[in-house]
């Protein structure tokens, strides 16, 4: 049925997506025509990426999904840094730190511990990729507001370009490191659950072309949503912080909240927090990074400066995961005090 609904969003959404882009519709209908003919894109990109991680396995397919999902979020903060909406760009970015790490997490955790009362995944995994998680959101991302304090804009801007090329450089060495030198080393001592062999959805090349077409379509759509953003904060008394933060990190990492949260309660754990804490180390260690190198471009160029309120957000989800997720285990009341936590958060933003 969810298919069905979706399937028809998207043959309805991109044609009149195009047709009131050429014809100047109300800025206020072409943002919720976009938005919703986006997170329809991105149903299906979920859809060709879960197929894959079926025949890939739970890590690569995690990755998978973490890589696609948040292929729509490069593509519409490219479209933003062109336009200028810096701020908008950060902010998203925060959204998606904040939404992966509470909303994703918090929702798989709670419908997946609704059906099942405790729900496990590795926990060597949770370990280490919390001192990514730490390092990535606390070193990378505080350093650069406390040393530009005492730095012009010129040496700011070199700071944050020198960050970006080593979070890039870590994080391919700790795909490295997982998917190559140290692959199966680290297995959880649980026993494993004995699954019925599933066939995916979609065959290998299906999958694949589903997905570039996808994108595609993403990526032209996207163009056009960023130039609603203005119009639509100034109607509804948006902050800028507000539309980045919630909006903008909502549309963008849809495809991801719907693969973690099915994952979860397939109860397959692995793959579910593997989307959740990759998709967030994937975004602070390489999107973001290749954001800033990307800004360098255009007139306006993006440095690794966030507002405090982020910052302090960012931490404290960072260290809420971590305390959470570090016994390799999961239950519903651990997954509604991250969604507590993410719209406390949520408000906090609204009212800025």
């Amino acid at each position: 049925m969810t298919n069905k609904i979706f399937m028809l969003m998207t043959f309805i959404g991109v044609p009149l997506s195009v047709i009131g882009s050429l014809m100047h519709w109300s800025n206020i209908i072409l943002f919720i025509l976009y938005c919703l003919t986006i997170i329809a894109l991105a149903s299906y990109m979920g859809r060709a990426t879960e197929s894959l991680a079926i025949v890939a396995g739970p890590r690569i397919g995690g990755l998978l999904n973490a890589t696609f999902g948040n292929a729509v979020e490069l593509i519409i903060s490219i479209f933003a840094l062109k336009a200028g909406l810096v701020g908008v760009v950060l902010a998203s970015l925060t959204g998606s730190v904040l939404g992966n790490l509470l909303l994703v997490a918090g929702l798989s955790f709670f419908i997946g511990g609704i059906k099942f009362k405790r729900q496990e995944f590795n926990v060597f995994d949770a370990r280490h990729n919390s001192g990514l998680l730490m390092f990535a959101v606390i070193i990378a991302f505080v350093i650069p507001e406390v040393f530009s304090i005492d730095m012009n804009e010129t040496k700011t801007l070199s700071l944050s370009i020198g960050i970006s090329v080593i979070l890039i450089v870590l994080y391919l060495a700790a795909l490295f490191f997982k998917l190559v030198t140290h692959r199966g080393v680290y297995q959880s001592g649980a026993p494993k659950e004995v699954h019925e062999e599933e066939v995916p959805e979609w065959g290998k090349g299906k999958a694949i072309a589903v997905l570039l077409i996808a994108t595609i379509a993403v990526a032209y759509i996207s163009e056009h949503l960023v130039h609603t953003f203005e119009y639509v904060g100034e109607s509804f008394g948006w902050s800028e912080l507000f539309i980045g933060v919630i909006i903008v990190a909502i549309v963008g990492n849809a495809a991801e909240h719907a693969s973690a949260i099915v994952m979860a309660f397939k109860n397959k754990m692995d793959v579910a927090v593997e989307i959740a804490i990759g998709s967030t180390l994937q975004v602070a260690m390489f999107v973001l990074p290749v954001l800033v190198l990307i800004s360098l471009f255009f007139d306006q160029s993006m440095p690794l400066l966030f507002s405090w309120q982020e910052l302090i957000a960012m931490v404290a989800s960072v260290l809420l995961m971590v305390v959470i997720s570090n016994d390799g285990e999961s239950n519903w009341f651990e997954g509604l005090t991250l969604l507590a936590a993410y719209l406390i958060m949520g408000i906090g933003f609204y009212l800025l």
